[in-house]
């Protein structure tokens, strides 16, 4: 079985994906990968909507595709590093499929996806399924930097007993906040499936009991809701972040676009959990709430 048929990406309706995305992908270069990771992000909310629900999102491509691109909404790391990295082999990238940790990497477990992209000898990092992560790749290279959209990002290359990571850095209130840490061991479809189901399932996985939807509503704002708060971001300026009002959860899935469908089981299923400063945080989640942002400090060289 060759690699990408391990990954089943022929069953990608790869027409379909660039169609929702906008982006015309013919030449396979780093403008046309940052174009595409940015409206990909864009495109799709970063939401634990199925944990909540009890449907136990599946990571597989036929099914990421089902949800995507044929229902329309949005989904965590899995899937959208599924359904990324499917698409960008069959626009002809070389692409590694690799795992990581958010938090701490001495006590958080390997469950957050990202994508490596090889292109003209540079290991770029993509990260689209991080709710508030990067817009666009950045180079796996020691102390490389990025400032883009009003966000600077940083990596660093991190030796463990022998392991190569590499930690992705966010500027915010002039620091440098880790925001994950990804390894290079091979990935498999298994490792994905345990990565999901850990996630998905595991009692101190915090999608259990909080509600996060990440999104762009197309206004040049970030939103993150849970069912408890809204944060807005925007480029340049302070974060405000407020507790949502009585009645205001639908009109804010609304603004992110998340299906109707999925409103009334979503507001019974959040109607019984502890209010978000309450919920168990034993590691930050991808898409969950910082404190603060960038808003137009020195950064460090």
């Amino acid at each position: 079985m060759t690699h990408q048929d391990r990954w089943n990406t022929a069953e990608l309706d790869l027409q379909a994906y660039l169609d929702r995305l906008g982006v015309d992908a013919r030449t396979p270069d780093r403008a046309t990968l940052d174009r595409l990771h940015e409206a990909h992000v864009r495109a799709f909310t970063f939401d634990n909507i199925d944990v909540l629900l009890g449907e136990g999102p599946r990571t597989d491509l036929a099914s990421v595709g089902r949800k995507f691109l044929e229902q329309g909404r949005g989904g965590y790391c899995f899937e959208h590093g599924t359904l990324l990295a499917a698409a960008l082999e069959r626009l002809g990238y070389e692409v590694r499929r690799r795992l990581g940790r958010v938090g701490d990497p001495g006590e958080a477990p390997r469950a957050h996806m990202v994508v490596e992209v090889l292109l003209d000898g540079r290991r770029l990092l993509a990260d689209p399924g991080y709710g508030s992560g990067l817009l666009r790749t950045i180079e796996l290279r020691d102390g490389a930097q990025d400032t883009y959209a009003g966000t600077t990002h940083r990596v660093r290359r991190v030796v463990e007993e022998g392991t190569v990571s590499w930690e992705l850095q966010r500027w915010t209130r002039g620091t440098w906040e880790r925001q994950h840490t990804t390894d290079e061991l091979l990935v498999r479809p298994a490792d994905v499936d345990m990565g999901n189901h850990y996630v998905s399932g595991h009692p101190d996985s915090s999608f259990r009991s909080m509600l996060i939807v990440a999104g762009h509503p197309g206004d040049g704002s970030h939103v993150t809701l849970t069912h408890g708060t809204v944060t807005v971001r925007r480029p340049g300026a302070e974060t405000a972040k407020r507790d949502l009002e009585e009645g205001e959860l639908g009109v804010w899935l609304d603004r992110l676009g998340v299906p109707r469908d999925r409103h009334e089981r979503l507001h019974a299923a959040v109607a019984g959990l502890s209010s978000p400063q309450e919920a168990p945080e034993t590691r930050q989640e991808p898409g969950e709430p910082e404190t603060g942002q960038d808003t137009g400090e020195t950064v460090p060289g």
